[in-house]
C-alpha cells in the first residue's frame, strides 16, 4: 500500500508527459522525493517518536484487522464502541503516510509542472496530479475495506499485477524485440522497476527463509519479460492475419 501512490503517481506522469517532454524524469523523481519523504516521516511520527522503525502488536488472524465488528453489545441493544486497534500501527499508519504524500504532493508538485512542462499544453500540465487526487481517496477506501486481506495476499496481488502492466506497457510500446527494448533508455527504466516488483513478490512470498531454496528463485525476475520478447512476432496480429489470408 506504500509503494501504491509511487506507482501509480509514475503511471499517470508517464501516461500525461507526452512522448515530446522533457519534464517526465522531474516529475518522477519528485514523485519518488515525496513519497520517501512522506514515509520516513511517518516512521518518525509513530510509536516510538523519533524512530525509523515501528513497534506493532503481532497479527494473528484475519479479524484482527476489523476489531471496530466486535463491539460487545451487553443488552443486545445498546453497542459499547470500546474496541481499539489490534494490529496497531500497520492498519493507521497507511492514512497517515498518505496523508503525507498528498500534503508534499500539493506543496511541491504544482510549482515543479508550471517551471519546466513547458512541452504540454497547459490544460495538460496538472493531469497528473488531477489523477492523484482521485487515486489517494480509492486507495484510502481500499486500505478502510481490505487493510487485513492485502496484508496476507499483496505478494501475489504485487507480481500478478507487475506482470499485467509489464505485458501492457510492452504492447502499447510496441516492443518486439530486444533492439525494440534498447532504442529507449526510458523502456529500460521501465523494466528495471518491473523487475524490482518481481523480485519483491518473490522475497515476500518466500521471505527468504531457506537461503538456498529461495535465492535461486530470484533467477526467474526476468523470465516473464524474456518469454514476452521470443514470442510477440509470433502473436504480432497483422503476421497472423496475413498468414491466415495466404492460407486461404
Amino acid at each position: 500500500m506504500a509503494m501504491l501512490p509511487l506507482i501509480l503517481h509514475w503511471f499517470f506522469i508517464e501516461w500525461y508527459s507526452g512522448k515530446k517532454s522533457s519534464s517526465a524524469l522531474f516529475q518522477h523523481l519528485t514523485a519518488l522525493f515525496e513519497c520517501s519523504v512522506a514515509a520516513i516521516v511517518t516512521l518518525l511520527v509513530s510509536d516510538p517518536v523519533g524512530f525509523l522503525y515501528i513497534r506493532s502488536c503481532k497479527v494473528v488472524m484475519l479479524s484482527d484487522w476489523y476489531t471496530m465488528l466486535y463491539n460487545p453489545s451487553p443488552d443486545y441493544i445498546t453497542t459499547v464502541h470500546c474496541t481499539h486497534e489490534a494490529v496497531y500501527p500497520l492498519y493507521t499508519i497507511v492514512f497517515i503516510y498518505y496523508a503525507f504524500c498528498l500534503v508534499l504532493m500539493m506543496l511541491l508538485r504544482p510549482l515543479l509542472v508550471k517551471k519546466i512542462a513547458c512541452g504540454l499544453g497547459k490544460s495538460d500540465r496538472f493531469k497528473s496530479i488531477y489523477a492523484a487526487l482521485y487515486f489517494f481517496p480509492i486507495l484510502t477506501l481500499l486500505q478502510a475495506v481490505g487493510g487485513g486481506l492485502l496484508y496476507y495476499a499483496f505478494p501475489y496481488i504485487i507480481l500478478v499485477l507487475s506482470l499485467v502492466t509489464l505485458a501492457v506497457y510492452m504492447s502499447a510500446s510496441e516492443v518486439e524485440s530486444f533492439k525494440d527494448l534498447l532504442v529507449r533508455k526510458k523502456r529500460l527504466v521501465v523494466l528495471s522497476s518491473h523487475w524490482l516488483l518481481h523480485a519483491y513478490g518473490i522475497i515476500s512470498i518466500s521471505k527468504l527463509e531457506r537461503l538456498g531454496q529461495d535465492l535461486p528463485l530470484l533467477a526467474l525476475v526476468p523470465a516473464p519479460a524474456l518469454f514476452y520478447l521470443l514470442t510477440a512476432k509470433y502473436t504480432e496480429p497483422s503476421r497472423i492475419l496475413s498468414e491466415g489470408a495466404n492460407g486461404h
